[in-house]
């Protein structure tokens, strides 16, 4: 599943916000991911910024109020994304966006890496009884391990790997946490990607990962604190493209069986058996009179050589032919 989230990337502006769901409804993806804010319920004028980047908003609390939706506008976001054949999924940053979400009839929730040990948002959750994705950006595997086991037998979990940086650097990106997260938990385990670039998801996808998340921005120089860290809507394409080709070669080649397609062309590429000299009749044949040539079934297979070392030829042999069962014995 490739879930492209907008974050704060529409900046408070509803118009931009929908100019992103048609920009992505062609790009490959399954799902739009938004941050469901409602200042009053969620922050305070205590809360400090994450990164000092806004020029318009006095405190993290004005900016909240700022990427708020009304309840209208959400249900004409989630409208558009069904329309264009993309899963509208949040992330509810307190029980009242839970309310409001639940207005709107969204089928599945996002707990962002700061929320996953805020077991009175989880439990809020889980009395919805809807499938929910855990970032695990911000935990311990102790502390993912409550969290896990406080909503299994409830909702459906999956959790992502994640580190809470922007952007990540590849030392920073934990991958080989997800063999570890899906033996620890038996259950679907995917990427939060914070990388800026498309490299992180194509390594995930090919070491198993069922989810892919990724930040998206129309321009990375665009107003806002997670624009270096997304990819362009041209990335998510080539992402999309990538990583459904990577998911597809690991479905479809799980053993060496040769296709049927092949088998004439390991025939042109295979070889047989030949003679380097012209030998005469009665030579017994040993290592330094061999060579292989193309194509395979000429004569005796390359792969033969060691039975036909010792054997007697029944007639001459020019230069460079093949050597076949005839020829000896």
């Amino acid at each position: 599943m490739l879930i492209a989230e907008i974050g704060q990337a529409h900046d408070g502006s509803l118009g931009i916000a929908h100019s992103y769901i048609d920009a992505l409804s062609n790009t490959g993806i399954d799902a739009i991911k938004w941050q469901t804010h409602i200042a009053y319920a969620e922050s305070s004028l205590l809360e400090p910024f994450r990164v000092d980047f806004t020029y318009e908003d006095k405190s993290r609390f004005d900016y909240w109020k700022r990427m708020e939706f009304s309840l209208d506008q959400w249900l004409g976001i989630k409208n558009h994304c069904e329309s264009v054949g993309l899963e509208f999924i949040s992330s509810p940053f307190s029980n009242c966006a839970v309310d409001l979400l639940e207005k709107i009839g969204v089928s599945r929730y996002k707990v962002g890496s700061g929320e996953v040990n805020n077991l009175l948002l989880l439990e809020k959750i889980a009395r919805t009884g809807k499938p929910t994705i855990i970032s695990s950006g911000m935990s311990s595997l102790d502390e993912l391990d409550i969290t896990v086991k406080y909503l299994t037998g409830r909702v459906h979990i999956s959790v992502l790997q994640c580190y809470t940086a922007y952007p990540t650097k590849s030392s920073q990106w934990g991958l080989g946490l997800i063999k570890i997260l899906k033996d620890r938990y038996n259950i679907p385990v995917g990427f939060s990607d914070h990388s800026g670039d498309i490299y992180a998801c194509m390594a995930a996808a090919a070491l198993g990962a069922e989810i892919l998340e990724f930040h998206v921005v129309f321009d990375k120089r665009s107003f806002g604190p997670d624009s270096s860290s997304s990819l362009t809507i041209d990335q998510v394409s080539q992402l999309a493209i990538g990583v459904k080709d990577i998911q597809l070669s690991i479905q479809d080649n799980k053993n060496k069986d040769i296709p049927k397609s092949l088998k004439h062309t390991k025939k042109i590429f295979g070889k047989s058996l030949a003679v380097n000299k012209k030998l005469l009749k009665g030579h017994i044949i040993d290592f330094e009179d061999l060579d292989s040539k193309k194509p395979m079934g000429s004569g005796i297979d390359a792969s033969m050589f060691e039975s036909v070392l010792g054997s007697r030829l029944v007639r001459d042999i020019n230069e460079w032919s093949f050597i076949t069962k005839n020829d000896i014995e």
